[in-house]
């Protein structure tokens, strides 16, 4: 006889791996019903679009139709609601909104940012991107629309609609003429684009933020409710000295860090067919380095030199938005915990939530350091002199970042140091 319990065991032995855990114990299995040899339930995913969705439900049927006395099984896909929580009107309906950051300059984060909401539009999904660089606004140019018409319908702007995707940007409002403006004039400006937008619904807004660490990002931040941050960067000494700067400023705001995008990774030889690395070979992926999945390593090719008007998409932009869904599906999930930190006077100690417990001396830790500071940008060598490290060494106050890393800042006033907490465990 079929039963539930013989059900969810079967069900348990697919594990989510993003999660690592089985999808009974995530909660994925809903309104279990058998009915003599007929099971059906639904099989909620911590997100919609899902890139795993079809896998589960493969290997779902494939388990339960393996048990004995079952003659048809039928699974509904579903994905959990996620509640807004902006209390302004103009984003009342959009489920997700993600910021697209470098605190460098000059990395190609408005390609990447139009990048993503041209894909993400490819795939199905409801799309905007705003552009909130008042003093270079790249939107109308990464998609041609230098005349693009901005109206007003009860005070509030109305995006232009480009090919499925809704576009704004200071650039339509304010055309050639340069942004002169400082101070609060320039929080007053984003505030009114953030809230004065009519958006509608969509399932994905992605924010092209400027350049910074300044008023324009704080502002950003406090004024809406972002689901998550992607930093974009290159390999460039110049830039991954930023990139600590951005993790950090996103985490003093508690907004979460989706993943980084290496854009300009590499170019490949038309001759030899080799991968060329401009900024020089990788020591290691940024991932070991800052604890942040690297969602994407993005080339120098002539393909990404055409105006968005022209996109066709690709396997590695697919690849790429397949990446920050899997990425959003960890936040909503709230299955994953991150280890509690002590500072003591001789050690760091880090405790899991299931039991592992490590006791690290501060020593070996401020050794350790692989920040700019510590290592050479460019050879990847260490510059730190152990003898240099004060013996009474000891950790002033951690910060924890997501549930990938901490930030320790040191007795001996150092303060850019980022451990992974893989590499701590």
């Amino acid at each position: 006889m079929v039963t539930k319990d013989i059900v969810l065991k079967a069900l348990s032995q697919i594990e989510d791996p993003d999660l690592h855990k089985d999808i009974v114990t995530l909660g994925f299995i809903k309104e279990l019903v058998i009915n003599g040899g007929n099971v059906s339930f639904i099989m909620e995913l911590t997100i919609a679009g899902c890139p795993l969705k079809n896998m589960f439900k493969s290997e779902a049927e494939k388990l339960v139709s393996a048990i004995d006395g079952v003659e048809k099984v039928h699974i509904v896909m579903s994905s959990r609601d996620k509640k807004n929580s902006n209390k302004s009107d103009s984003l009342a309906n959009v489920k997700n909104i993600i910021a697209v950051a470098s605190a460098k300059g000059g990395v190609g984060k408005s390609t990447v940012s139009a990048t993503l909401a041209s894909e993400f539009a490819a795939k199905g999904f409801k799309v905007g991107l705003l552009d909130t660089d008042l003093f270079g606004p790249s939107v109308p140019t990464l998609f041609n629309q230098h005349d693009a018409k901005i109206y007003q319908r009860d005070k509030m702007f109305i995006p232009h609609d480009f090919n499925g995707i809704k576009l704004m940007s200071f650039g339509f409002l304010m055309g050639d003429s340069p942004a002169i403006m400082r101070g609060p004039m320039v929080s007053s400006y984003i505030q009114q684009i953030l809230t004065s937008v009519e958006w509608g619904e969509l399932d994905y807004l992605f924010i092209d933020m400027p350049p910074g660490t300044g008023d324009i990002q704080l502002t950003i931040s406090q004024t809406i409710k972002l689901d998550g941050a992607i930093i974009v960067t290159t390999r460039s000494s110049l830039s991954l000295v930023d990139v600590v700067k951005g993790i950090l400023m996103f985490e003093k705001v508690e907004i979460p860090i989706l993943g980084v995008v290496e854009n300009m990774s590499h170019f490949i030889c038309d001759n030899c067919d080799k991968e060329h690395h401009i900024f020089g070979e990788q020591r290691g992926d940024l991932s070991e380095r800052f604890g942040i999945e690297t969602l994407a390593h993005i080339p120098i090719e002539a393909g990404r030199a055409v105006p968005f008007d022209k996109y066709s998409s690709n396997k590695l932009n697919s690849d790429l938005v397949d990446s920050i869904i899997r990425q959003l599906g960890i936040l909503h999930s709230n299955a994953t915990a991150r280890p509690t930190v002590e500072l003591t006077d001789s050690d760091i100690i880090v405790k899991w939530d299931d039991g592992d417990t490590k006791k690290i001396p501060n020593i070996k830790l401020r050794d350790n350091c692989k920040c700019a500071l510590c290592v050479d940008e460019y050879t990847g060598e260490k510059v730190l002199k152990t003898e240099d490290i004060p013996k009474d060494i000891h950790g002033l106050e951690v910060t924890a970042l997501g549930n990938y890393a901490v930030s320790i800042k040191w007795s001996d006033g150092h303060s850019s140091s980022i451990y992974p907490y893989s590499s701590l465990r």
